[in-house]
């Protein structure tokens, strides 16, 4: 039997389902929009059993981190939705940065939303939208946060909390997430307020004026990372001056900076 969502003490139109195993928690949340969930919910798991990354990648789901996804209806007009993976990072970001202040290395932002402590990534979010005929937009936010063990992967470095000297559950991590969402869907302000989230998420990022590779559906392009746009876009300087737009794609820094993919 499936358990009822609560509502989260302190946030009000927020509820919260937690489950032992499950597909995964983006396959829930858009489960429930499909019943006709009116939002605000929060899907939280102990393990997935088929955790997916961007681009259909299969991410390794255990007991022990935190998964989560929060699903939102019709939060903000469709052209403005290019913009909610930056504040979902902006938001797993302040979750995880306190944790770090008295640390040499903090977590950084890698365009568009991976985290990272050093060269390790310690955190993934994954957005998947879907209109639902008569009930509007939905859009899950899906975020998994290393807190006790992570992948070992050939192409990707990874690190978790545990490993970082950190001991911090996925409950008490959760709940501080939970807060750090509602503050940054506030500033969006379905997507009026971009232009605050866009200064604080430069603030945090990782890579700015240093030359990086972008995998493209269909090649490979190369050049500075010079800025985001108010769209969200990666603004990339090209040999010879030229600005370059990215919507979407893999970012690699180049050997001297790391080789996090």
């Amino acid at each position: 039997m499936t358990p009822e969502a609560q509502s989260v003490p302190g946030l009000p139109g927020y509820r919260h389902l937690a489950l032992g195993d499950t597909v995964s928690t983006n396959f829930e949340a858009l489960q429930r929009s499909r019943q006709g969930d009116p939002g605000g919910l929060w899907v939280t798991a102990e393990r997935q059993l088929e955790g997916r990354g961007r681009r259909g990648r299969k991410w390794v789901s255990e007991s022990g981190n935190l998964y989560a996804s929060l699903l939102l209806i019709d939060p903000a007009p469709v052209a403005q939705i290019t913009t909610l993976p930056l504040v979902a990072a902006l938001a797993v970001h302040k979750t995880l940065a306190p944790f770090f202040a008295d640390r040499p290395v903090t977590p950084k932002i890698k365009w568009p939303n991976d985290i990272l402590v050093g060269d390790a990534k310690i955190s993934g979010i994954l957005l998947e939208s879907e209109k639902i005929p008569g009930h509007g937009l939905s859009a899950v936010i899906g975020c998994g946060i290393n807190c006790s063990h992570h992948p070992i992967l050939e192409d990707l470095e990874a690190t978790d909390l545990h490993d970082c000297g950190l001991e911090v559950t996925a409950q008490a991590l959760f709940r501080r997430l939970a807060i750090a969402m509602d503050d940054g869907l506030r500033l969006w302000d379905s997507g009026r307020g971009f232009a605050s989230i866009r200064r604080l998420w430069l603030d945090a990022a990782r890579g700015i004026g240093e030359p990086v590779t972008v995998n493209l559906h269909d090649g490979q392009i190369n050049g500075i990372f010079e800025d985001i746009d108010e769209d969200g876009h990666l603004v990339l300087c090209l040999p010879g001056g030229a600005k370059h737009l990215v919507s979407a794609g893999d970012l690699f820094f180049e050997p001297a900076t790391g080789r996090l993919r």
